[in-house]
């Protein structure tokens, strides 16, 4: 039913307002506790979309925030760090630096190590920070929110949801520090499911699966490392004696970052909602860009991005992989900010920042360079280029092992990489059609959906805020412990009551056995006496 509108134009104007005001009055308030770099791009999008259907968004970053910027489409609240966003820059250098450092094994872990220490330390400080800023603490608590969206990684959503008492969104690509099962409560066999880091695929051998059970075991080392600070912390802030895993329990949704054409496929929960390509629509190139994909003629474009965290990276591997580039008659737009090499050939292009997902979408693009964050991935696997991966630290590892193993690229190891294995891999993706084959049978299994991911994603988040949760999802299992959970106090039961029964019959046998031994004995003896 069409509506008609008034002729006078003072009543279609109140009308206009009127229906303004009842749409922003259907819209739900969400409160967003995002961690920087690639969740936050790919958060950015559906958050616009939330906003447009009428819905209040406040986002809350530190003044140290490295990605996370004002927009139009959120308020966003800040708050003060004891370190500024040059220092949080510089430490991300030194980490990356630490990782690009030559020497042993072991001299680069524990200077990783250090590094991811340090960090850590940074995170944990804002956090802190955060809790205990009661002029924002009390804006929250008067705003009355309808849910809360986080990246469980950064534990502070987690703490200000149960502060807040609200349902909490989980986004996230990888559940912290292997906590898949314990903390939704989703069957993860270690027999087919790959431990995160471990760079295997759900087809292992016997020793593959003994690793795989061994990290399995040393991920709850890193899991009481990386959340026995927060579990002290958060006990203080809400004043009663709390552990992170409980807390986690209490997601509403967990919102995955993959889609089972990359990850491999396994057990989900009802509120387990994969959103894979949630950041795959595409724009219109800018002139500027066009114009450098128009002038690449028919040997078309080379996109290289290491991700919005990576500066720069040390001279010696900066001039390798020019040297590689140069090799190739295909146009290179590399995203670096840092020196230029000096042996920069003509057909690399630097810039500071390149439309990523708008460049890959366009035919001319023959190959995808990229350090393998999930973002960047799925950006690669909806416009069907192949990659050549150059994992650094995180998931990238097992993000590159997907891809290679279903055929869509090639990995190479970023510390040991030549330039002979850089040209020789950015060839092979080019040139070899089986990558072109099986990247384009991926992007067409992956958009062949009944709602794309950005929908889907926005609907769970409005249905939380909806319905103030969804308990309906939640699974019985965190209610049981251990021993209930696995049926051991059945099996027990079970077992005592089959060893009763079988003792009991053991006993009625034996008694059996004695009085019909008895009865024989009197009978012989009985005999004998009438013999004599």
């Amino acid at each position: 039913m069409a509506l008609v509108l008034p002729s006078h134009p003072q009543v279609t104007v109140t009308l206009l307002v009127l229906l303004s005001v009842l749409s922003l009055a259907a819209g739900g308030k969400l409160l967003v506790v995002s961690v920087d770099g690639s969740p936050w791009s790919s958060a950015l999008e559906f958050l616009q979309v939330l906003k447009q259907k009428g819905h209040e968004i406040v986002v809350v970053a530190s003044e140290a925030s490295i990605s996370v910027k004002p927009s139009e489409n959120f308020v966003m609240k800040t708050y003060p760090v004891p370190f500024t966003q040059d220092k949080m820059n510089g430490s991300l250098d030194k980490f990356l630096e630490d990782a690009f450092a030559e020497g042993s094994f072991l001299e680069r872990f524990f200077k990783v190590r250090e590094s991811m220490k340090k960090l850590s330390e940074s995170t944990f400080i804002t956090c802190e920070r955060l809790l205990y800023n009661k002029e924002l603490m009390r804006y929250l608590k008067e705003s009355n929110f309808d849910a809360l969206f986080t990246d469980p990684v950064l534990s502070c959503g987690v703490i200000l949801a149960e502060y807040l008492s609200i349902p909490s969104i989980y986004f996230l690509r990888l559940i912290p520090c292997g906590l898949d099962f314990a903390a939704t409560q989703c069957p993860s066999p270690p027999s087919y499911v790959p431990r995160a880091f471990t760079d295997y695929t759900d087809h292992m051998n016997f020793l593959q699966r003994v690793k795989n059970v061994i990290f399995e075991t040393s991920n709850l080392f890193l899991c009481i490392f990386v959340l026995n600070p927060y579990e002290k912390l958060a006990s203080d802030f809400l004043q009663r004696d709390v552990t992170m895993l409980d807390l986690f329990r209490k997601a509403s949704i967990w919102l995955l970052r993959y889609d089972f054409v990359l990850e491999y496929p396994r057990p989900l929960m009802p509120n387990m909602i994969p959103i894979g390509g949630v950041n795959c629509a595409h724009k219109q190139l800018s002139q500027e860009f066009e114009a450098i994909v128009n002038a690449s003629g028919e040997h078309g474009i080379v996109v290289f991005s290491l991700g919005s965290m990576v500066s720069e990276i040390p001279m010696k591997k900066a001039m390798e992989i020019a040297d590689a580039l140069g090799s190739v008659p295909q146009t290179v737009l590399w995203r670096y900010t840092g020196e230029a090499p000096p042996n920069l050939p003509k057909n690399v292009k630097l810039v500071k920042w390149l439309p990523q997902n708008d460049l890959l979408a366009h035919p001319k693009t023959r190959a995808f360079i990229t350090h393998g964050g999930s973002h960047g991935v799925y950006e690669g696997i909806c416009n069907a280029v192949p990659m050549v991966i150059m994992p650094l630290f995180g998931d990238q590892m097992d993000n590159a092992k997907r891809v290679e193993s279903r055929g869509a690229g090639l990995t190479l190891n970023i510390l040991e990489m030549t330039s002979k294995d850089i040209s020789d891999a950015l060839k092979a993706v080019i040139n070899d059609k089986k990558y072109k084959e099986n990247i384009q049978r991926l992007s067409d299994l992956h958009l062949d959906r009944p709602i794309h991911p950005l929908d889907l994603a926005v609907h769970w988040v409005e249905f939380v805020m909806r319905h103030k949760g969804a308990p309906h999802l939640r699974p019985a299992a965190h209610d049981l412990n251990w021993i209930q959970y696995h049926s051991l106090d059945v099996i027990a039961f079970l077992l005592a009551v089959v060893l009763l029964f079988l003792f009991i019959s053991l006993k009625c046998c034996m008694f059996c056995c004695r009085r019909c031994c008895f009865k024989k004995g009197r009978k012989s003896k009985s005999g004998k006496s009438k013999t004599h």
